[in-house]
């Protein structure tokens, strides 16, 4: 009957808390991602992405808009301008492509009034 009383309870947390510390994790990861990547450490970088998104899939939130670009959509590499990536401007689009799945995605671009 004591075992009962001292045992610890796991506090639950509110989905909206797991979902605050989702994010927080997300963005502490695509940073890691960054710094890894510069110092060419693509693996690190590219295992950080990964994680990241498992993260967001598990507690479903969204990938911020600044760090959406920097990853492919179909190998989930970290991309870097010149290292791993070819950004081009065609037909008022952005293109990105992969350089290990050879891959590309097109973000549109604004259009000026």
């Amino acid at each position: 009957m004591t075992f009962l009383l001292t045992m610890s309870h796991k506090t639950r947390l509110t989905k909206k808390k797991q979902k605050d510390i989702a994010k927080l994790r997300i963005n502490k990861l695509f940073i890691l991602a960054e710094q890894k990547a510069l110092e060419d450490e693509i693996n690190y970088s590219n295992r950080y992405v990964k994680l990241a998104r498992k993260i967001s899939m598990k507690y479903q939130t969204a990938i911020p808009l600044e760090f959406k670009h920097k990853f492919c959509k179909h190998c989930y590499h970290y991309l870097i301008s010149d290292k791993t990536s070819r950004v081009r401007i065609k037909r008022g689009k952005i293109l990105i492509y992969c350089s290990r799945c050879n891959k590309f995605t097109r973000i549109p671009l604004k259009n000026r009034k």
